[in-house]
């Protein structure tokens, strides 16, 4: 007699252990450890009906699993004793780091509190918030921008399709899940989204470009580098300034030397815009990256880089640039030949 089919429960689904997705890992490698065995299911079904805390590890979570964790996390602060001046302790610990060595200003000791200080932007896939690292009694702190994907209350992330192309996991189940739509998938999603960001963040700013050091990962948050004055104030969007004359001029250098880097690299933004450039002392930062493209590997990789091009070159002409400076069809063979590729 054969045996019923076990159907999958994505609320209680449990992945393997992962290393980074830095160093060189395969994104689809990283993403495709997610365990079905029966018994850990079953174990898993138990623990949460009887309140039992899980094993510690450090495997992948489905978002619903990763919450009912934090809330087990809440109760034993809460016996354990609350933060002192934050509102929760340093999540360092059991976060995903990057590249090393990091910078001197990062906050690691793990008797370090977060304080939210607010939030510093809002879009379809994600809020930056401000946050306020410390360690109480001493001076050592940092501001750093918390970037929280939504999953969710969103059911289709803002174009995904085009940027996830080479992204698909291998498990067919995961794929239905995201094809679907369903809330398990959506969490996929997310996850994947703030996992490619910090891989891409963690490359580019190894290979010096105009980044935000990626501090931490977890799950759907990413701690990065704050841009902006110690008081708090985040330095403005590309959009937002009044550039003119030789200061921008000076910034256009500055970001096509940038946009050079990243073509060296193999890549382009893949949603460039003055809404996704910070500048800060006068020098651009590129922001917003979960979307970086493969020229080679992503089949619309070259349309995707005429088009990061034009909308940027745009923004400069339309403020005064000479066209000739920023000529679209000029910088974009540009950068084609940078990444060794045919602008045919």
């Amino acid at each position: 007699m054969r045996k019923p089919v076990r159907k999958f429960r994505p609320d209680v689904d449990i992945a393997d252990d992962s290393d980074s997705c830095l160093d060189g890992t395969d994104l689809d490698a990283y993403l495709d450890d997610a365990d079905s065995d029966h018994s850990m299911v079953t174990r898993a079904r138990r623990r949460r009906d009887s309140g039992e805390t899980a094993p510690q590890r450090r495997g992948r979570l489905t978002q619903d699993e990763r919450t009912r964790l934090s809330l087990l996390r809440e109760d034993d602060l809460r016996q354990a004793g609350r933060p002192t001046v934050g509102d929760r302790w340093s999540t360092w610990e059991r976060a995903e780091h990057g590249p090393t060595p990091c910078p001197d200003w990062v906050v690691t000791d793990l008797v370090a509190e977060d304080t939210e200080l607010g939030v510093l932007k809002t879009g379809k896939e994600a809020e930056v918030h401000l946050l306020s690292r410390e360690v109480p009694g001493t001076d050592r702190s940092v501001l750093l921008a918390a970037k929280r994907y939504r999953s969710n209350d969103h059911r289709q992330f803002h174009r995904d399709a085009q940027y996830l192309e080479g992204r698909r996991m291998r498990r067919s189940r995961e794929n239905r899940a995201i094809a679907g739509r369903t809330a398990f998938g959506r969490n996929l999603i997310a996850e994947q989204w703030a996992v490619a960001e910090f891989a891409a963040l963690g490359r580019l700013w190894s290979a010096g470009l105009p980044v935000p050091y990626p501090v931490q990962r977890d799950g759907t948050e990413i701690l990065l580098e704050f841009f902006g004055t110690s008081e708090g104030e985040a330095a403005p969007r590309l959009v937002d300034t009044r550039l003119a004359g030789d200061e921008l001029a000076s910034v256009w250098h500055h970001l096509l030397a940038a946009l050079v880097a990243l073509a060296a690299e193999g890549f382009t933004h893949g949603d460039l815009s003055a809404y996704n450039v910070l500048l800060h002392r006068g020098e651009p930062v590129l922001i917003d990256l979960p979307q970086l493209i493969d020229l080679a590997a992503n089949p619309q990789g070259i349309s995707m880089l005429r088009r990061d091009v034009r909308n940027i070159t745009d923004w400069f002409t339309g403020r005064g640039l000479p066209p000739e400076t920023a000529d679209p069809d000029a910088v974009t063979s540009m950068l084609l030949t940078e990444a060794g590729l045919s602008s045919s």
